[in-house]
């Protein structure tokens, strides 16, 4: 070609053609291939000389690098939003010659990277390379105090949630709870062994921790600030208390009070505003516990904890059988999935997935019962029975009745085949019917609740619809930023987080707007938590980050630029080689020696083996069983398991290599083999497989993958068999093209693919009629109406990730293989020699002139076009086509020699791509991975089948970040940048705002108003009102002492009014302080109330604290008013000097001014007060 000729061929990609044969093709012979073989004479040569097709190679001349564009870090599987940077595409073939990987083997012939093809088309779209950088750009930086663990580390020790303390975050976990002190949150890891031996693989990064003893998984998670206390609740239905400031040491710490509350577990649990426990389990159960019967057990001593647990145990409200008359309930019998405190209104929320219930705290009445769409219910619930009629709806759907079996006797086959077939038709309708049903009614299903600094009761559902609903159960108005499920709430002043199980983290204000958002993993946020300085999050895997509480703001430039120019000190490098082998075994079984040729001698320096069979087991009945149980999450048959176990013993199973993960679909299977020295380094193992056979729904042809995690970076490797034909070349690209974007890697959760609509039933029916009927009814239109109907029912359960965390749909999503840091597809790709005859393919092959059967490949031609496996790389081949074979003919003279006489074709292929976007590039945390080809080659001695075995062996070089060391270098930034410190400073302000009085005396069903004022005039402030204390009197004793109750909650006799909100720029809100009758049982003897005008009876005191903060403060100002209740006969008296004030005020007491609401009402003092005093100070880094 003219336009070849006038390129420059670079030096470097000579020495890469220097290897290669050069010489003209000899002419082809009449004679048969054998007798070919046998001749001894020389060939002439061709007196018009072709040209080389290697000489038509084009070389890029200039290729673009990366400039600085946001780079992004996939060290945590964060794959996007990518680089919109561009580089040069090249426009046909190039080869690229790798850089020369480090020392290793003794043959410095293997030590030599191969030269590689590139294909067309990934410079841009679906199969562009993604970028990555030391830093994260496209969100805020975080403290990743506990980095991502392999998941097979955290066998028995998940983690399920999380709460924070003001200085403490605990986590619970499957085998108790553990402990993070913020004061030690930038330490290094302890390392394996650390803490006494209790640190294990997974925590050997984490920030220094303590743990507790071993206890059932714990469900959930609550905080009393007032009692210093964390409770926990527990599968095996016990509620267990820890203590926030006991001693910590080596061991392990032990609960406090524990008591059995549920037979079933225990889901949910909240303080209400008056200080009782509320818990939630299965079946829609309700319990309290009021917080004078835990009191005094918490009060034991631990050698009397068994009296306390059967005290705890024998005290609480079954709120269930209260509502439920003439054994009717309004309540719904599902889960109790979430309960809530309104602590604005003292009321309660108990969410199931599809219905609430809204309970008064103090009197524990039932207010109003209704579903999630607001529409009010009061029928008794029938879901028990609803599910009862389904289950025997289903066992009614059979193919043939009995009672027709019986008249069918004397019919034809056909005619029972026909009726088989219209019965599995008519079973498709009707579930799938009353499937899509039951997926509209699952994504409005209920998910999370949170109270928002203003009042106002968020929910999440699993659309993704965020509902807004005020204080009485009335839905106000919704949101959708996002199309996958909410999965948790927290609030942070006026700010509400939002995590989806797609790993997004979204910051929404309190009227709904979006702030931000960004991606936090990639894998689904199952908690998040609010502290001091941080809003925590956890995901599925495990890791916990913590995100600024001011983020995003302009705190993120500096740490991200900071962290990025350290870059050095923290970046780690490491190596690894894989063998990776691809054999379709033509539905046969190999021998040993066939087994010990392909891998055994490859083997001894490689740390990872992936091994990819196609063909594995074959047959119509074979394929539609296995279709049908992959419907119902079954895989697998005993030819695939025999294979694993026959690869096993090659590899020395037992000794040198580890079985790690495998996945099979129908003929297809894949494996992955670790060296036990590499063991710790690689984990996260995912399956996948995707169907391309009939209907895309059949596996005959198709691919499936494994995902897995090594140094902290992702590789996939998927073995594929595609369409077969030498016509069916669009069929294979678009085979191709199917299985990258529908592949989706199983997780630890199924929400992805309930949010999918994933509907396995009718596909199951059909299979099952298609293993049977299927030779005696192929020509009938009617199976094959049903199988397309089937194929259309059972679609591929693929949520592919969006580009935009904000919630727009801007850019094209991104399929789960597009966001590996290294990709490999390996199999029979079925691509074959076009435009020569099986005689001119085998001359050239006896002849080993492989450059010129190279321009009639169709995949090498399909590449260079930018049509399939775009922009992705091969070693150029130098080895005989692989396909088609005789059996157990050794040689070359074992190529199709029969009827059909197959054109020889280099069917089975190895192609990948990793981190580079140019022929060369550094391995870095920019390009963290960067692989090189040692070997690419068939072995050609193995019989056993009709295609021969081809392994290639990569050397992969892994830059990645130590977690440790980056979160050491993220805690200097912070406590000695003086920028970083200046502006915490700045956002640490709070208004100023004053509380019109410091004292309240309240007479017998007295009410007061307090009155507090905003006097900023730009910024708004959050209030929360606490009881600090209400006093309790020893025997013989007049002074009292203060103890507060469950979560700062108010005693029964008071009511504040809304006790939170927030205050806008000069504006004031009035508060309600109420007295109300409410006897305890401990204040009634022998069911007579006390005389309230006898002697002994005492006045009712309590201490409140109101609690003010800017709206994105990390301080809060604390004013304290005392509030006594006095009863009629009793004077007043107000003591400035008394115990109480003395005992608990942490702010002087002063002049204020009260207004009253009645005449009764009592207020002393004249001068308002204007908070001064600082509970909560900026934490020092």
């Amino acid at each position: 070609m003219d336009e070849d000729n006038n390129r420059i061929i670079e030096e470097d990609e000579r020495q890469a053609l220097a290897g290669l044969s050069l010489s003209v093709p000899p002419p082809r012979k009449s004679q048969s291939y054998s007798q070919q073989l046998r001749a001894t004479s020389s060939h002439k040569c061709h007196s018009h000389v072709r040209k080389h097709s290697l000489d038509e190679v084009q070389v890029l001349k200039n290729i673009d690098h990366h400039h600085h564009n946001p780079y992004y870090d996939s060290s945590e599987e964060e794959f996007f939003p990518y680089s919109s940077s561009s580089t040069t595409s090249p426009t046909g073939e190039r080869i690229d010659q790798s850089l020369c990987v480090e020392a290793g083997f003794d043959d410095s012939r293997q030590c030599q990277p191969l030269p590689e093809f590139i294909g067309s088309g990934g410079a841009s779209g679906i199969f562009k390379v993604p970028t990555r950088a030391p830093v994260h750009p496209g969100r805020p930086p975080c403290l990743e105090l506990r980095p991502h663990p392999l998941r097979e580390t955290q066998v028995g020790k998940f983690l399920r949630n999380i709460a924070c303390t003001e200085t403490q975050l605990w986590a619970g976990q499957e085998s108790g709870v553990r402990m993070w002190d913020f004061d030690n949150v930038y330490d290094p890891g302890c390392g394996l062994g650390g803490f006494g031996g209790r640190v294990k693989r997974g925590d050997e990064d984490a920030a220094p921790f303590h743990e507790s003893v071993n206890t059932s998984p714990t469900l959930c998670l609550m905080v009393d600030s007032g009692n210093r206390l964390v409770w926990s609740g527990h599968k095996d239905g016990k509620i267990r208390s820890w203590k926030m400031d006991q001693p910590l040491e080596d061991t392990p710490f032990k609960e406090g009070l524990s008591w059995q509350a549920h037979r079933g577990p225990v889901l949910s649990m909240v303080l209400t505003s008056h200080g009782d426990l509320w818990s939630g389990s299965e079946g829609g159960v309700i319990k309290i516990w009021p917080w004078e019967s835990i009191e005094k057990p918490l009060s034991l001593k631990p050698e009397e904890k068994h009296m306390a647990a059967l005290l705890a145990e024998r005290s609480f409200i079954d709120l269930r059988s209260q509502v439920t008359v003439n054994g009717a309930c309004s309540l719904s019998s599902q889960d109790v999935k979430c309960l809530l405190s309104d602590h604005v209104r003292a009321k309660v929320w108990c969410a199931t997935p599809m219905s609430f219930s809204l309970w008064d705290a103090r009197t524990k009445e039932l207010l109003k019962v209704f579903n999630v769409d607001g529409q009010i219910e009061n029928k008794v619930d029938m879901s028990s029975v609803q599910q009862d009629q389904a289950v025997e709806d289903e066992a009614k759907i059979k193919f043939v009745s009995p009672s027709k079996k019986e008249k069918s006797q004397g019919s034809s086959f056909l005619q029972r085949s026909r009726n088989a077939i219209m019965g599995a038709a008519d079973a498709v309708r009707r579930v799938a019917t009353k499937g899509a049903g039951a997926f509209v009614e699952d994504s409005k299903k209920t998910e999370a609740l949170v109270l928002a600094a203003d009042g106002m009761i968020w929910s999440g559902c699993a659309s993704g619809l965020l509902v807004q609903w005020d204080g009485n159960g009335n839905r106000l108005q919704e949101f959708s930023y996002h199309p996958c499920s909410v999965q948790c709430f927290c609030t942070s002043g006026t700010r509400i987080y939002v995590g989806y199980v797609t790993g997004v983290v979204q910051v929404l204000d309190l009227e709904g707007n979006l702030i931000a958002g960004w991606v936090a993993y990639n894998s689904p946020v199952i908690k998040l938590a609010a502290g001091t300085d941080y809003v925590f999050s956890l995901a599925t895997h495990g890791g916990i980050r913590g995100w600024s509480i001011t983020s995003p703001g302009p705190l993120d430039n500096i740490i991200r630029s900071e962290l990025a120019a350290k870059e050095l000190t923290y970046t780690r490098r490491d190596n690894v080689r894989i063998l990776v082998g691809t054999w379709n075994v033509g539905q046969g079984r190999a021998s040993h020696d066939s087994l010990k040729s392909w891998l055994g001698s490859a083997v001894s320096d490689v740390g990872i083996v992936v091994i990819g069979l196609q063909e594995v087991e074959m047959g119509a009945g074979f394929l539609a069983m296995s279709a049908a149980k992959e419907t119902v999450g079954l895989e697998g048959s005993s030819v695939g398991q025999w294979w694993l176990d026959t690869i096993g013993k090659a590899l020395e199973e037992a000794t040198t290599f580890e079985r790690m993960g495998s996945r099979q679909l129908a003929g297809l299977l894949i494996s992955l083999w670790v060296k036990k020295n590499h063991r710790p380094y690689v984990g996260d193992i995912d399956v996948a497989a995707v169907p391309c056979g009939f209907g895309r729904a059949i596996g005959n042809k198709g691919g499936v993958g494994l995902r897995i995690r090594v140094y902290d970076r992702i590789m996939c490797f998927v073995n594929c068999h595609l369409a077969a034909h030498l016509e069916a070349v669009n069929r294979r690209n678009a085979d191709f093209d199917h299985i990258f974007r529908n592949m989706v890697f199983s997780r630890s959760s199924n929400l992805l693919n309930n949010a999918a609509g994933k509907l396995p039933y009718p596909f199951l029916c059909i299979a099952l009629v298609f293993s049977i009927y299927l030779p005696w009814q192929l020509c009938s239109s009617g199976l094959l109406l049903v199988l397309f109907g089937a194929a259309g029912v059972s679609t591929t359960a693929h949520m592919p990730r969006s580009t935009n965390a904000g919630g727009g749909n801007s850019e094209e999503p991104r399929p789960e293989l597009s966001q590996a840091d290294m990709v490999v597809f390996l199999g029979d790709f079925n691509y074959r020699l076009f435009g020569i005859s099986y005689d001119e393919a085998r001359d050239f092959v006896s002849q080993r002139c492989f450059d010129w059967l190279r321009e009639k490949d169709q995949l090498r031609e399909e590449m260079k076009a930018g049509k399939v496996f775009q922009g992705m790389r091969e070693a150029l081949i130098r080895f005989p086509p692989t396909y088609k074979f005789e059996k157990h003919i050794a040689g070359l003279a074992g190529y199709d020699s029969g009827e059909k006489k197959r054109i020889p074709a280099w069917c089975d292929r190895i192609i990948y791509r990793d981190n580079r976007s140019a022929s060369v590039s550094d391995c870095s945390l920019e390009c963290p991975v960067v692989s090189s080809i040692l070997q690419y080659e068939a072995c050609m001695d193995v019989t056993d089948s009709d295609h021969k075995p081809v392994r290639c062996k990569f050397n992969v070089r892994i830059a990645h970040a130590d977690k440790s060391v980056k979160r050491q270098e993220s805690g200097k930034v912070f406590r000695n940048d003086e920028k970083i410190r200046s502006i915490l400073e700045e956002l640490s302000f709070i208004p100023e705002t004053i509380v019109s009085t410091n004292n309240i005396v309240l007479q017998q069903h007295d009410s007061s108003i307090l009155r507090i004022t905003n006097m900023c005039v730009k910024d708004t402030v959050t209030y929360k009102i606490i009881c600090k204390g209400q006093p309790t009197f020893k025997e013989d004793a007049q002074t009292p002492n203060f103890h507060p109750r469950g979560g700062y909650g108010f005693p029964r006799w008071l009511e504040v009014i809304p006790a939170a909100g927030v205050i806008e720029p000069e504006e004031f809100v009035e508060v309600s302080v109420n007295q109300k009758d409410f006897l305890t049982p401990e204040e009634i003897a022998d069911g007579i109330p006390p005389n309230w005008w006898s002697e002994d009876n005492r006045e009712n005191e309590v201490i409140l604290a109101v609690n003010v903060c800017g709206s994105c403060s990390t301080q809060t100002y604390s004013h304290q008013i005392l509030v006594r209740h006095c009863y009629p006969g009793k004077s007043i008296r107000i003591d400035s000097k008394s115990n109480i004030s003395r005992k608990n005020q942490e702010g002087p007491f002063q002049q204020s001014e009260f207004r009253q609401l009645s005449t009764s009402s009592l207020a002393i003092d004249e001068k308002p007060v204007k908070l001064e005093t600082k509970t909560n100070s900026l934490r020092q880094f």
